[in-house]
Parts: structure tokens; C-alpha cells; sequence
């Protein structure tokens, strides 16, 4: 069973170790004491609370987009014709290119809080720490 330290639980869901504690002493997350007294964290649960989390932001939304990351402008870069826009979201950076038309009508510029709402095709899912896995018809 996979267990995530509270700094580990906290970088997850993109808040302090702090928060994750206070949910933890309010029972709103499970965490139990390892054989050294940490806490931490069972990884269904953690699963389970950071959907809760999703859901309980969504609720209100009405789109197709499931993706959504809600943070700060960090950068907008205009030309001309397009600008490209910086969100900082927790521990992610999203780079977005879009019109300069639609940048300044949204009023983006560094400070705005935005959120980013992705839907692709096309998702890479990485494991960190372990070898990428080739084609088995590869030659030595």
C-alpha cells in the first residue's frame, strides 16, 4: 500500500504541509502514525480527498473540460497579433498562446488570478524516478 508523507501529501495537492495537517486534526483526511510518530497519509485516501477537492471546485462549472488549473498570471508577452500568457498553479507552470484581442479583453496581466482550462487529445502520463519504458521491438 503506497503511503505519502505529509510534505509529500502537501506538494500533491498544492498546499502547505501546514494545511494538510489542519485537515488531518480536523478529520477531513485520514493520517495515521508511522513506527516513528510521522504521520501520514494512505494513498486511496489521499486519491479520494483530492477528488473530493476537484469536485467541490467544479461544482458550478458547466463545460467538457475536466482539466482545470486555477492560479496567477505570472508573464504575458504581446506582439501585434498574439500574446502568450504565464499561469503559475500550484506547483505547475501552463503557458497558453492566444490572440492579443482575447488577452486584453480577459484583462490578463501579471497579478490576475485565471484559471486555465485544458482539454486535449493528447496526454502524456509520466512515472517520476522510473526508466521510460520502449517498444519490445527494439534490437540489441
Amino acid at each position: 500500500m503506497t503511503t505519502f508523507r505529509i510534505s509529500e501529501a502537501a506538494t500533491l495537492l498544492g498546499v502547505s504541509a501546514d494545511t494538510v495537517r489542519r485537515w488531518v486534526d480536523a478529520g477531513r483526511l485520514a493520517a495515521e502514525r508511522d513506527e516513528h510518530g510521522h504521520r501520514q497519509v494512505n494513498g486511496a485516501d489521499l486519491a479520494a480527498f483530492a477528488r473530493a477537492q476537484v469536485e467541490e471546485i467544479e461544482s458550478g462549472s458547466r463545460s467538457s473540460a475536466r482539466n482545470r488549473f486555477r492560479g496567477i498570471v505570472t508573464e504575458v508577452i504581446r506582439d501585434a497579433v498574439m500574446a502568450q500568457v504565464e499561469i503559475a498553479a500550484g506547483p505547475f507552470r501552463v503557458v497558453s498562446l492566444m490572440s492579443r484581442q482575447a488577452a486584453d479583453e480577459l484583462g490578463l496581466e501579471a497579478g490576475v488570478v485565471a484559471v486555465a482550462v485544458i482539454k486535449s487529445t493528447n496526454v502524456v502520463v509520466e512515472i517520476p524516478g522510473h526508466e521510460r519504458v520502449t517498444s519490445s521491438s527494439q534490437s540489441a
